[in-house]
C-alpha cells in the first residue's frame, strides 16, 4: 500500500511560478514511477509529468515549463510561466513495480492560474 498526499497549489497570475509536493508514504521503495496528472473542469484527467529510474518524461503542454524531481519518498513538480489553461486539479500518482503492480493516486491539489 501507498499512500500519497499533495500539497502546494493555490491561485498564482499567469506568468508565475508553483511547485506541487507530493509526499509518499507506506510502501515506498516498491514504487517504479511517479506521476503527475490534472484535470481541468470538464476534461479527461492527462498526464503532465513522469519520472523513472531510466528518466523524466512531460507532456507537450508543459514542455520547457515543469520539471519534475523526486528523493525518496517525495515528488515535486515545479511549473513556470503558468497558464490560464494550466488551470486544474492536479494529482499525484504512484505506480508500483512488476506484473502485479498497482497505481495509487492521491487527493489532489487545486492550481488556479487568474489574474
Amino acid at each position: 500500500q501507498v499512500q500519497l498526499v499533495e500539497s502546494g497549489g493555490g491561485l498564482v497570475q499567469p506568468g508565475g511560478s508553483l511547485r506541487l509536493s507530493c509526499t509518499a508514504s507506506g510502501s515506498v521503495s516498491s514504487i517504479g514511477v511517479m506521476a503527475w496528472y490534472r484535470q481541468a473542469p470538464g476534461k479527461q484527467r492527462e498526464l503532465v509529468a513522469a519520472i523513472t529510474s531510466g528518466g523524466r518524461n512531460y507532456a507537450d503542454s508543459v514542455k520547457g515549463r515543469a520539471t519534475i524531481s523526486r528523493t525518496k519518498n517525495l515528488v515535486y513538480l515545479q511549473m513556470d510561466r503558468l497558464k490560464p489553461e494550466d488551470t486544474a486539479v492536479y494529482y499525484c500518482k504512484a505506480s508500483t513495480r512488476g506484473v502485479n503492480g498497482l497505481d495509487y493516486w492521491g487527493e489532489g491539489t487545486v492550481v488556479t492560474v487568474s489574474s
